[in-house]
Parts: C-alpha cells; sequence; structure tokens
C-alpha cells in the first residue's frame, strides 16, 4: 500500500496484514459492513469511495430531482434519502459524526488503500452501510431501541436482495441483557450475518459482569478485547476465559477522523473493527461460509499467546495471515478425553461454537489424553470435571 501513514498502523504489522494481502489479493471486495455507531464523515477522502449505496435512492425521479435529495422514499423502505444508511437518532439520512468514533472505526475497517493518502483498512475494498445510533444526551434505553432496530434495517437489506454479504460491527454495550436485542442479533444470525461485538471497556472479567451484546450465547457473535503493542490486554478491557472469543490492536490506533482528519484512539472498539476487517477478508475469499465458520477461523488461525490465558477463551489474539492462508486446507483438528467420568460443558463436537483450542500435543485432564487428529473445520479442547476437581 502506498497511502503515507501506515507506518502509523501498528496493529496491521502486528496482525500480519499486509502479508495476508500480499498471498491471497483479497481485499473485502463484495462484502458490506453496517457501522452501527455514532454515524462517518461521508465525505473524508479515505472513506467517500467505500460508501454503500443504496440503488433504490439514487439516479432522478420522475420529476427529474435526485432521489438521494428529494426528500421521498424512492425504494419504499420506510426510509427516505437513506443513500448510504440511516441516522436512527434524528430519523433522516445525515449520518454527520459529531463524535468521531464511528469514522475512526470505518477507517480501521475500509479505509480506501492505495490512493496515496492517509492509511488503509483492513478490508479496503469493503463497503461501509453507516448506522446512527448513538445519542450521547439520549438515556440508555433510547440507544438501546435504536440499536434494535438499526440492526433490523442491516438484516432487511439481506433478506431484500440488497447485501448479499454483510457483516455487523458494533462497539456498543452495557451490563443489561435485552431480549429482545437477543432477538434480533438471533435474526442475523438466520439470516448469515455475522456479528462482531467490542467485549467493553469496564476493566471487568465479563465471566462474572457480562457486557451486552457481546455476551448472548449465539454462534454469530464474536466478542472481541482490546491488546497493546506487547500484546498485553489493556487495563480498561473487559476480558474472560469463557466469554471473550479473541484479542485484537486496540491501543492507539490511528485512523480516519470527521473534517477529513485522522487521529489516535484506544478501546475494545477499535479491536472490534480490526476482527470485522479481517472477517470481510474472509467473506470476500468465500462467502458460502457461515458466520459460525469464519468465526471458527478467526479464533482457531490466531497466535497462541501466554498472556492471553484467563482472559480470552482461545487464549489467541488475531492473525490475519494465518486466518487468510488456511481457508482452503482446513485447520487442525484436536481433542481430549478425561479417562474418568466427566461432565461435558456443551460439546457437539461438529459444531459447539465456543470450542476452546490448545496448540500442544496434549492437556491434562484428570490424566485425559489427545485421542484424535487430523484435518477439519474446527478444533477443540474438552474441559472435563469431576467433584473433586470442579475445573480443569
Amino acid at each position: 500500500m502506498t497511502d503515507p501513514a501506515m507506518s502509523q498502523k501498528w496493529g496491521l504489522a502486528l496482525t500480519n496484514a499486509p502479508k495476508a494481502w500480499e498471498k491471497l489479493k483479497t481485499r473485502g471486495e463484495g462484502v458490506v459492513v453496517a457501522i452501527i455507531d455514532t454515524g462517518i464523515d461521508v465525505r473524508h477522502p479515505d472513506l467517500q469511495n467505500n460508501l454503500w449505496i443504496n440503488p433504490g435512492e439514487t439516479g432522478f425521479d420522475k420529476d427529474g430531482k435526485n432521489k438521494a435529495t428529494n426528500g421521498k422514499d424512492d425504494d419504499g423502505n420506510g426510509y427516505a434519502d437513506d443513500v448510504h444508511g440511516w441516522n436512527f437518532v434524528s430519523e433522516n439520512g445525515d449520518l454527520t459524526d459529531n463524535h468521531g468514533h464511528g469514522t475512526h472505526i470505518a477507517g480501521i475497517i475500509a479505509a480506501e488503500g492505495g490512493n496515496g493518502i492517509g492509511v488503509s483498512g483492513v478490508a479496503p475494498k469493503a463497503k461501509i452501510l453507516a448506522l446512527k445510533y448513538y445519542d450521547p444526551s439520549a438515556p440508555g434505553v433510547n440507544n438501546l431501541k435504536n440499536t434494535i432496530r438499526a440492526i433490523q434495517y442491516a438484516i432487511n437489506l439481506k433478506q431484500k436482495g440488497l447485501i448479499d454479504n454483510l457483516i455487523i460491527n458494533y462497539s456498543g454495550g452495557g451490563l443489561e441483557p435485552s431480549s429482545e436485542e437477543q432477538k434480533v442479533v438471533d435474526l442475523a444470525r438466520k439470516n448469515g450475518v455475522l456479528f462482531i461485538a467490542a467485549a467493553g471497556n469496564e476493566r471487568a472479567n465479563s465471566d462474572q459482569k457480562p457486557y451486552f451484546p457481546a455476551d448472548y450465547d449465539l454462534d454469530n457473535i464474536i466478542s472481541v478485547t482490546a491488546i497493546d503493542k506487547d500484546r498485553n490486554v489493556l487495563p480498561s478491557s473487559n476480558f474472560g476465559e469463557r466469554s471473550v472469543d479473541l484479542a485484537a490492536p486496540g491501543n492507539n490506533i490511528y485512523s480516519t477522523l470527521p473534517k477529513g482528519a485522522y487521529g489516535f484512539m484506544t478501546g475494545t472498539s477499535q479491536a472490534t473493527a480490526f476482527v470485522t476487517g479481517v472477517a470481510a477478508l474472509i467473506m470476500a475469499h468465500n462467502n458460502e461460509y457461515k458466520p459460525s465458520h469464519i468465526r471458527r477461523y478467526l479464533t482457531m488461525t490466531g497466535d497462541l499467546d501466554p498472556k492471553l490465558d484467563g482472559k480470552t477463551i482461545y487464549q489467541k489474539r488475531l492473525n490475519t495471515y494465518n486466518a487468510l492462508t488456511t481457508l482452503d486446507q482446513g485447520v487442525g483438528l484436536t481433542g481430549v478425553i478425561a479417562e474418568n467420568s466427566v461432565n461435558m460443558n456443551r460439546f457437539e463436537f461438529a459444531s459447539d461454537p465456543q470450542a476452546k483450542v490448545k496448540e500442544q500435543e496434549s492437556k491434562q485432564a484428570n490424566e485425559g489424553k489427545i485421542v484424535l487428529s487430523g484435518r477439519a473445520i474446527m478444533e477443540k479442547v474438552i474441559k472435563a470435571s469431576t467433584p473433586d476437581k470442579p475445573k480443569l
């Protein structure tokens, strides 16, 4: 990539993204990422060419007026002038980002690459669907309602065939679960939509203090925590050896900001965007993978890191190159079985989304031993427990 600020993107280097681009040449073509956030700067020079365009709101109407600005719901979906998405706060197509967060996330995922300016996103040819839900002055219940509506909006586009390959990136959340929110994320799952969510910045163990929507028990959700250049989980980031799927770069990340600017932000939001970008690369390579398949590839092909012990389910951090180069090969299959009576936790060998990966020859579980080997789409270490050893 020729973009001048690429040297600022340490996260791309840590995750081996440039090496992956060179190997497979995939850039996220044909994939749309719905960024449910604070809006985006649609005129940013590094983003404007990568915006999703609603075909029903472009061109001219029968009166010769531009459909993008005629104030009419030309495509009959209930939203007038939703050319690049929708603002659920002010109920219009104005996606202005007064905060900067959404624009920053958009740049990490899909800033245009090779244009000689700024930075490159992880998936520099993916398209951005901007869905503004967040109002800092509104009570949390309002933002939750807007979140649910935004997710439904994105699903509707896929159901109508306006988007074939869709990923939802969501950086918000809270400590209270919502049955309606869980229901709509499950609807996304049923429609083949991957949902990548921030683990949260509550400085908490999500195993004990869940954070939603990241912690809903759905296999289309990938929960992401943040690490720094030294691969340490940020002090502000949520973690959990039973609840957080993957770690990715999230400290002092350089990306796009409103008014054509660039700058640094930190958090699990930024880490989530890195994972979303790689998911877009995978989907562009093979759009037949289900969300649960992509989740497995991302989590199992990451780098096993001792610094993540007790921090994520898989003790893995994102590796773009590994994820992409194993797509057509499968990944190693390993299993552990205990010789004594055990209690299996959510064990379905062919499809368990909570599969825990260990890159080692064996793991003791009441004198357990490896009994499986080969190539498969997933791998799992069975965690066994007995009355005298409730957690192994």
